[in-house]
């Protein structure tokens, strides 16, 4: 009962728990703490009481959660899916440069790896019903970072103004000792 406390001592409105479950699809935690915060954010500044306040649920429903597959872009190399598709966002699982049908690298450059795992990303976009300039985020992860400046050039062909927010990291292997791999996330 520390949020009942926490309550009282900064004055927020009592809330009707029982009609907040059966009227709004709120995470009940989460939920009641969006509703408090939001009172004790408006009530502590009158320039903020007109700005909404917004929260988003987290629901478990699988409903909302789709796995894509395509075969014309390599199968998951393990327990997970090429992507998910949940909440009007596409999740794109880390994308390799490896040929659909052989499962092979298309070559041990970087440049031909980039452009084949930009090829493979663009069939699971297509699969899930987005494409490149639906994404919001990529994450890159190189081998060497020392490739940055050859994968943007790949990368810029692919993402038209304005290009996603993304990450680029160099890690210490990838999978099949890839030079490159990619996610990204998307919106539908």
């Amino acid at each position: 009962m520390a949020w009942f406390a926490a309550s009282r001592s900064l004055h927020l409105p009592a809330i009707d728990v029982g009609t907040l479950r059966t009227r709004a699809p709120l995470a009940f935690g989460i939920g009641c703490a969006s509703v408090a915060g939001s009172s004790f954010w408006r009530s502590s500044s009158p320039s903020l009481r007109s700005k909404p306040f917004a929260c988003l649920s987290i629901s478990t429903d699988t409903s909302v959660k789709e796995a894509v597959k395509t075969d014309q872009a390599p199968a998951a190399l393990g327990p997970y899916s090429q992507a998910i598709k949940s909440n009007n966002l596409v999740f794109v699982s880390g994308v390799l440069g490896l040929i659909p049908e052989s499962g092979k690298f298309i070559s041990d450059s970087v440049e031909d790896q980039t452009e084949q795992v930009l090829k493979n990303m663009g069939e699971i976009l297509k699969a899930s019903g987005a494409n490149y300039s639906s994404v919001v985020k990529t994450t890159i992860m190189l081998a060497d970072l020392n490739d940055f400046k050859k994968v943007n050039e790949i990368y810029a062909k692919y993402f038209p103004s304005p290009a996603p927010a993304r990450s680029t990291y160099q890690v210490a292997a990838l999978p099949l000792n890839a030079r490159i791999e990619i996610e990204c996330i998307a919106a539908l």
